[in-house]
């Protein structure tokens, strides 16, 4: 689901009721794809792509809120975080056009080319406008998962993993190990998370095709291209939406992020290509770097 793999760990006392609880939250970030995947031809993200540059669209509360969330992170970034880069994305091969495209690479900023209106509608202001979500949705997606697991009432810790933006609840820390963004085989470190989320990007690395990492898959709004500031970010903040979109503007800006970082009470480990790791101050006691 949203493109990679999703497991999920609960623990509690009544082993039947947290195979439902498990099933409940499987069930969140199921409704979350089929709401918000660029791929998915009737999904919120590929109506508004189809139609919102003609009129207002309705969509899910769930969509209308990650949208808000996304245009307040595109405006605290300045603009270095921006969902309508999918035009970019498209030309790169990494999102598939649309039946519909006309006029694909018109893209405007999101604060110009979105407009939100109450009772859950939105509209483009250009025709050329595309949005992909996949730099929030994931982390959206692994919340609404922890949240069904905590409304169950019979999980006492879990662990919501969705191909490396996770988050965790309960009374132990979990240890989540990182990977090297320049030898996915080795870890980097590991990371103690206790009821927060976590969340990682770096360039892409399919194993099948190449030995090395790829591009970065992803985009520096401002100058059209694939992030290259640093080879790979892992970001702590309290929720997983937050933190998943934090990795993308810290892969774009590097340490001109610190001041976005702290306003949203986040930390973050960057990773230069000569293998310089740099950890924010809040967030070291929770690393241990490996030898």
């Amino acid at each position: 689901m949203l493109g990679t793999f999703v497991e999920i760990e609960a623990a509690g006392p009544d082993r039947s009721a947290i195979n439902h609880a498990i099933e409940a939250a499987f069930a969140t970030v199921a409704q979350v794809h089929l709401l918000m995947s660029f791929h998915e031809p009737e999904s919120d993200v590929s109506r508004l792509n189809r139609e919102a540059a003609d009129r207002p669209v309705f969509v899910h509360g769930w969509t209308f809120y990650v949208l808000q969330a996304a245009m307040e992170m595109y405006r605290r970034s300045n603009g270095l975080f921006d969902v309508t880069v999918a035009p970019v994305l498209q030309g790169m091969g990494l999102l598939p056009p649309l039946s519909s495209d006309r006029r694909v690479g018109a893209a405007s900023k999101s604060d110009d080319a979105i407009e939100l209106y109450q009772g859950q509608m939105v509209r483009f202001r250009y025709p050329g406008s595309r949005i992909d979500l996949g730099g929030i949705a994931k982390g959206f997606a692994v919340d609404a998962a922890v949240e069904a697991l905590r409304a169950s009432g019979t999980v006492e810790s879990a662990l919501v993993n969705a191909g490396g933006d996770l988050a965790a609840f309960g009374d132990e820390a979990q240890l989540v190990h990182v990977r090297d963004p320049r030898d996915p085989l080795r870890s980097v470190c590991a990371v103690e998370l206790r009821n927060e989320a976590l969340a990682s990007s770096a360039r892409r690395f399919d194993p099948f095709h190449a030995a090395e990492p790829g591009i970065s898959a992803i985009i520096d709004p401002l100058r059209g291209k694939p992030a290259h500031a640093v080879e790979g970010v892992t970001v702590r903040a309290p929720s997983c939406m937050i933190a998943d979109a934090l990795t993308k503007v810290v892969m774009v800006a590097g340490t001109e992020a610190i001041g976005l970082l702290e306003l949203y009470n986040a930390g973050a480990l960057l990773i230069a290509a000569d293998g310089d790791v740099q950890i924010s101050h809040d967030f070291r006691n929770a690393v241990h770097l490996a030898a």
